[in-house]
């Protein structure tokens, strides 16, 4: 059992490592070598964990969201004793915009993960198969808040839940570019919301 903690812990600090090299250079420099350096090991040491960088950038994806969600769960925990779907939708989709340091660096690994994975199907399988999952949740908050009263019942919860997905995918992309900012992303996000709930109805603020 030790010895398999020990394993992960040294793979979560090979990934930190990739983080601040991606939070100050970006993706395409960070070598194998250049990240061993960073995570002051040999480079056949981080070869023991990762073989390849696409190995390398797809554990630090999937450790990045493991902290995302950690941050999401604490988020909604304290909004609300018991959070309204609106709640639980508006610090979700917000959790994955860039809008500190941190989530930047969270989505310029993922962003170069995705742009690897349109030529690569192995990549392409993996980047999908979080999305389904990821609509599934968002649909089935949006038909709890229709059995609320809070969205219209005509509005059709998986076309909405994708919908939010591709909005805040957009609002992402156009974050990093610097065609907005972070505080004009999260009120483009939180005026979506404010069409797609009743006006009024109960838990509806941001």
């Amino acid at each position: 059992m030790p010895k398999k903690v020990d394993h992960e812990t040294r793979r979560q600090e090979i990934a930190e490592a990739l983080l601040r090299i991606a939070s100050t250079r970006g993706l395409d420099g960070a070598s194998l070598r250049e990240v061993a350096a960073e995570a002051g090991i040999s480079l056949g040491r981080l070869q023991h964990y990762f073989r390849t960088k696409d190995e390398m950038i797809t554990f630090a994806l999937r450790y990045i969201n493991q902290l995302a969600d950690r941050r999401i769960r604490q988020r909604i925990e304290a909004a609300a004793d018991k959070p309204t779907p609106r709640v639980v939708l508006r610090e979700c989709l917000s959790g994955m915009l860039p809008l500190d340091e941190k989530s930047r660096t969270g989505t310029l690994v993922a962003a170069a993960y995705f742009a690897r994975a349109i030529h690569d199907e192995r990549l392409r399988t993996d980047a999908k198969e979080g999305i389904p999952q990821l609509r599934a949740f968002l649909a089935d908050q949006l038909r709890v808040a229709v059995e609320r009263g809070e969205v219209p019942a005509e509005r059709d919860p998986d076309d909405e839940a994708m919908l939010l997905i591709s909005l805040v995918d957009g609002l992402t992309a156009y974050t990093l570019l610097g065609v907005h900012g972070p505080a004009e992303a999260q009120r483009l996000l939180d005026a979506h919301l404010g069409r797609l709930f009743v006006s009024g109805a109960a838990g509806t603020a941001p």
